[in-house]
């Protein structure tokens, strides 16, 4: 007899748990659908668009689709229609085995937006099987004293249709003796019971051999036989009985083989071989037998194979239990499987979106399903995530989860993202399951190039070849892509006199800088442009930076004497008084130099005189004076030769020739004196020489440029000739820079009144105070004192 099932329940339906969710959980139903089975492939089953309310077009944009579990797809949809159509024929008991109803689940899916709704379909049973018995021929040994009515359990036939089109009745072939009677087990199956009518007489048929037949309930009935062959044997007058008729058991789904279910035990009163029993499955199922095992002797059954909860909940078979005359008596062992927790639960993503885009907030990421095939606690799930995400899990219908974004992502900040969904059921221990995706955030152009330094500052040494790279600029971008490649510019200048476009270039690419020409220092110490940097995403974005370029000196100018004049038609003579003691400033060598720090660093020497040892120079300031004591015997005309350098990398030099005049007071015939009548009645006047000097005050530390007007007037002596005139050609010389400080750079002028004084003590030069507008020029020796702090104070040595 068989009372089990090859398949678990949970495994005779085909479970469609896919479904597609709406942005919040929501779902509906459709149906429900029913089909008959082994109905032909493409027939129609219903109309879904009409069922949903929506156009034949809506179906195909919205992008309308079937979902099942394990992609057993029974249904078809036509989109075009609407038409759910069988997309193959189903056979309802390979899809649900003896269950019924028969209930095929599954989803339909709207992609745009995402919407879900469930369905289901119910396949009907036609009576396409007919009853069979597993045993063909049944053999009976039934005692020639049986008392009337007794019955003896034959085996069932087996259907494999449901319901009506099950096994309904059973019959036997007509006879004098017996009967067959229909009935029924607890799950509802039948099975015949033969029943004795009239009393058997061994001697007068000592065998019986009767035809059963199974009918269904179809119509019409379909139907199956079995050959009954019966033994009508000598007197045995009792048969075993079981101690009960039914054995209820229950054993964990994690026993070992071998373990003992239970023993079943029966007796019998007669005696020698009439009274010793054994003992066997009567009609197991094919299950059973692989399942369990019964010892004839002992009564025993134990576990040939574990049994599975998720697979069999129960197991039910008729024990026999026979005695040496051939009589038997029964019982029924109902085994249930009770559940354990071995099953960690599954997880199945139906909908995974990547990567998604940054800054955008409320995105779907990933619809997934969790199922557990234990029953109770042991199949409770719950779901989470890690807590440092910035992802949700919310849940939703019948065991579907959304994982949506808490937030918006910078894939700046994060590009990546190892989600693990962590599933873990309620059962004891506790089982979990881990679900690793990868989620990918786009980039969004949302940051504008940035640079290395908010200004750049470049050493660019002056003379340098056109086109030579000065210096680099760096621009990054964050984004990705298109989003973060950079592109240099000049910006236009702010001020639009200065011609940047002439100076500088830059490669847009790497931000390499190169000057256009040679720059001089002398003309442009310094200047500064602006470089932008832009991405190439949609809008761009751009940022700017500050370059400043200072020129740096090189030694290409050399030392400009400004006095005395060696250009002047009448060279200058100084006068000197005989009587002039050792160290009397003769005169002034006065001398500039265009460029800067060391290189306008001048130093003076006497390359050569008349007189060697009368005359010497002051290396640092290039004041002459005498070297001793003055006499008779010295000559009176001297030519004295001066060195000017630079303290440049090669040092550049000038030279200049001064011209002494030895004389005995300013009344010596030495001089011509074509105004000495003009004279007489002048009051004494010293010689006065006036050096009009365009001085440039220099950046911090104070470096000046200096434009020297030189003009020199002869002042008359009192007596009665001139002594002497120096000739100076009018106008403004080139100008020149002084570097008093060492370094800096040219910003604005200022004008200053120098005044050279002779007399018959010193020739000296006088630093004046500075030349107001429309005022002429005057040496007033009192002004000469009060002024001597002022110029000081700029650096000159004022005398």
């Amino acid at each position: 007899m068989e009372i089990g099932w090859m398949h678990n329940p949970r495994k005779r339906q085909v479970l469609v748990f896919f479904v597609l969710l709406s942005m919040y959980g929501a779902s509906a139903e459709l149906g429900p659908y029913s089909v008959v089975e082994e109905t032909e492939r493409g027939s129609f089953v219903a109309n879904v668009g009409k069922d949903l309310g929506l156009g034949l077009t809506e179906m195909s944009t919205r992008g309308a689709r079937i979902i099942s579990q394990w992609n057993k797809e029974h249904l078809q949809l036509k989109v075009q229609t609407g038409d759910l159509l069988i997309n193959d024929k189903l056979d309802r008991e390979k899809l649900c085995g003896p269950s019924e109803p028969c209930i095929l689940h599954f989803q339909v899916l709207m992609e745009k937006p995402l919407e879900i709704f469930q369905a289901e379909l119910r396949v009907k049973d036609i009576n396409d099987h007919s009853p069979v018995f597993t045993e063909r021929e049944m053999f009976l040994k039934i005692p020639e004293n049986s008392p009337i009515g007794i019955s003896f359990p034959l085996s069932n036939a087996l259907d494999l249709d449901v319901g009506s089109n099950n096994v309904q009745n059973y019959k036997i072939s007509p006879n004098s003796h017996f009967r067959v009677l229909t009935q029924n087990r607890s799950d509802g199956r039948k099975y015949p019971e033969l029943v004795l009518d009239k009393e058997l007489d061994r001697e007068e048929e000592p065998e019986i051999s009767l035809t059963l037949t199974a009918l269904d309930g179809g119509s019409p009935p379909r139907y199956g036989t079995a050959q009954v062959r019966i033994e009508v044997v000598d007197i045995n007058d009792n048969a075993p009985e079981f101690e009960q008729s039914l054995y209820k058991v229950h054993i964990p789904e994690d026993s070992p083989v071998d373990s003992l279910v239970v023993t079943v035990s029966a007796s019998d009163v007669d005696s020698g071989v009439y009274g010793k029993i054994s003992y066997a499955f009567f009609q197991p199922s094919e299950d059973i037998s692989k399942t369990l095992e019964v010892n004839p002797m002992t009564g025993e059954i134990r576990l040939r194979k574990k049994v599975d909860f998720e697979t069999v909940l129960s197991y039910e078979v008729d024990i026999k239990a026979t005695d040496g005359g051939g009589l038997s008596g029964k019982c029924t062992l109902l085994l249930q499987v009770v559940d354990v927790n071995d099953n960690p639960p599954e997880v199945t993503v139906s909908a995974l979106t990547t990567p998604i885009p940054e800054n955008s907030p409320d995105i779907v990421v990933a619809v997934f399903s969790v199922s557990d095939p234990d029953s109770g606690d042991n199949g409770k799930t719950i779901s989470s995530i890690q807590d440092d995400l910035p992802f949700l899990l919310k849940p939703s219908v019948k065991n579907f989860y959304t994982l949506v974004t808490q937030k918006t992502l910078d894939r700046e900040e994060r590009a990546e993202y190892n989600i693990t969904i962590t599933v873990t059921d309620m059962g004891t221990p506790r089982l979990k399951t881990e679900h690793n995706i990868t989620v990918l955030v786009s980039d969004v152009n949302d940051n504008a190039p940035a640079f290395t330094q908010t200004s750049y500052t470049l050493s660019v040494r002056e003379n340098n070849s056109p086109a030579l790279h000065i210096g680099s600029v760096r621009a990054t971008d964050r984004d990705a892509g298109a989003n973060a490649q950079v592109t240099y510019s000049l910006l236009p200048p702010l001020d639009a006199h200065v011609p940047l476009g002439s100076l500088v270039s830059i490669n847009p690419d790497n931000g390499h800088l190169f000057a256009l020409r040679s720059l001089d220092y002398e003309a442009l110490r310094a200047f500064e442009f602006r470089v932008g940097a832009a991405d190439r995403g949609s809008p761009a974005l751009s940022s700017q930076a500050l370059v400043r370029v200072l020129v740096v000196d090189d030694n290409d100018n050399a030392p400009f004497v400004l006095y005395p004049l060696q250009n002047a038609s009448a060279p200058c003579t100084e006068l000197v008084p005989r009587a002039a003691e050792a160290g009397y400033l003769v005169t002034k060598v006065v001398a500039v130099d265009g460029d800067s720090g060391q290189n306008a660093w001048l130093s003076y020497q006497l390359l050569k005189a008349t007189e060697p040892g009368l005359f010497g120079v002051w290396a640092h300031n290039g004041e002459v004076r005498t070297a001793r004591l003055l006499s008779e015997r010295d000559a009176a005309k001297h030519r004295l030769l001066v060195l000017v350098k630079d303290n440049g990398e090669p040092p550049l030099s000038a030279s200049v020739t001064l011209h002494v005049l030895l004389v005995d007071g300013f009344s010596q015939p030495y001089l011509p004196a074509p105004e000495a009548e003009a004279a007489d009645a002048a009051p004494a006047a010293p010689l006065t020489v006036y050096l009009v000097v365009a001085l440039a005050s220099v950046s911090s530390l104070f470096v000046f440029s200096v434009l020297v007007f030189v003009a020199v007037r002869l002042c008359r002596r009192g007596g009665a000739a001139s002594v002497g005139r120096c000739s100076v050609p009018e106008g403004h010389f080139p100008g020149h820079l002084v570097d008093v400080s060492g370094t800096g750079t040219l910003s604005q002028s200022y004008q200053y009144e120098v005044c050279l004084t002779g007399g018959s003590e010193s020739n000296e030069f006088k630093f004046l105070k500075p030349i107001l507008p429309n005022l002429p020029p005057q040496c007033p020796g009192k002004e000469i004192e009060e002024n001597r702090t002022f110029y000081n104070s700029f650096g000159f040595n004022i005398q």
